[in-house]
């Protein structure tokens, strides 16, 4: 479902609804209390749904299959307990609610909340770990490791929910979508505790070399299109991912993924150059190459290129 709005004061076509929404669960309450209401945002494997559940309501959910986060709002959530642990949360808590292979359940007591959901894939994608140990990422504590890396994690998918996922613009564009998904994934790996950094190869520093570089290089201007992650560059280059890191470090000052910015900034550059304003919009071409904030963009247009794209589309 990429947009969803669901209304209900009956307990059972509440249950019915979040089976279909999310997975099969059993929930409970007082009949004569319930008021829920759940929206939905989403794109490709993310969505973000926002919770209004007015009533005391137990849940006991089977496994999602999917990285489930959830940021508190109002209200309080009890004895929420899974694989081997239980918890309480409240107002400002930013929590994994289990594994992706694990049931879960608990009590809501009327709270406003908003659930994140992705592929648990795209951790290992983002941290580069997976086609080096074979093995996918996991996060090791459904808390983040501090308050202010909570916070983060917290702003991040607001921003996503509010201004990311409701653009037809990002549901539309591949790259678009791969950066949206690059970032989720980022964030939540900078937030949790994770199997990242333990199942990543040591630096091999004789693989840190210019032929390192220069076989990266040639496989991004080849597939500057594409969606790429830092573990393809690797794959690409016939070493390491922490040796590529090093590598482009150490030779041109920079990491993988911000050339590959600088590449798709190149392309930017040159279909503004020879496009009619007439014809074509800065945040169309942004939007082809997978820029999807247009602030952002443009400040980085202007640091490379010493002027707006508006002035580069207009000349």
């Amino acid at each position: 479902m990429e947009s969803l709005q669901f209304e209900s004061r009956d307990l059972a076509l509440t249950e019915e609804f979040l089976n279909r929404a999310y997975t099969t669960m059993r929930i409970g309450g007082s009949a004569e209390d319930v008021s829920a209401r759940i929206s939905r945002k989403a794109a490709a494997s993310i969505s973000i749904d926002r919770l209004d559940i007015g009533f005391e309501m137990t849940y006991d959910v089977d496994p999602l299959g999917r990285i489930c986060l959830c940021v508190v709002e109002t209200g309080t959530m009890k004895d929420h307990a899974t694989d081997g642990w239980e918890d309480a949360f409240g107002p400002g808590d930013v929590v994994s609610f289990a594994p992706p292979d694990r049931p879960f359940a608990g009590k809501v007591c009327r709270s406003r909340y908003s659930i994140t959901m992705f592929d648990p894939a795209l951790l290992t994608k983002a941290a580069g770990t997976g086609n080096r140990s074979g093995r996918p990422v996991r996060l090791l504590s459904h808390r983040p490791h501090s308050a202010a890396a909570a916070r983060h994690l917290a702003a991040t998918i607001t921003y996503l929910g509010d201004q990311v996922l409701p653009n037809p613009m990002v549901r539309s564009s591949p790259l678009l979508l791969s950066t949206v998904s690059q970032l989720l994934a980022s964030s939540v790996l900078a937030a949790f505790p994770n199997t990242a950094v333990a199942e990543q190869a040591p630096v091999h520093r004789r693989d840190a070399h210019p032929h390192t570089v220069r076989r990266a290089v040639a496989f991004l201007e080849s597939n500057v299109d594409q969606d790429v992650g830092v573990d393809d560059i690797a794959a690409a280059a016939g070493v390491t991912v922490r040796a590529v890191q090093t590598a482009f470090q150490r030779h041109l000052g920079t990491t993988p993924l911000t050339y590959l910015r600088r590449l798709r900034l190149a392309e930017v550059h040159t279909e503004l150059l020879a496009a009619d304003p007439l014809d074509l919009t800065v945040t169309t071409v942004a939007a082809r190459w997978g820029f999807h904030h247009p602030g952002r963009f443009a400040a980085a247009y202007r640091e490379e290129y010493g002027e707006l794209p508006s002035t580069t589309l207009n000349r």
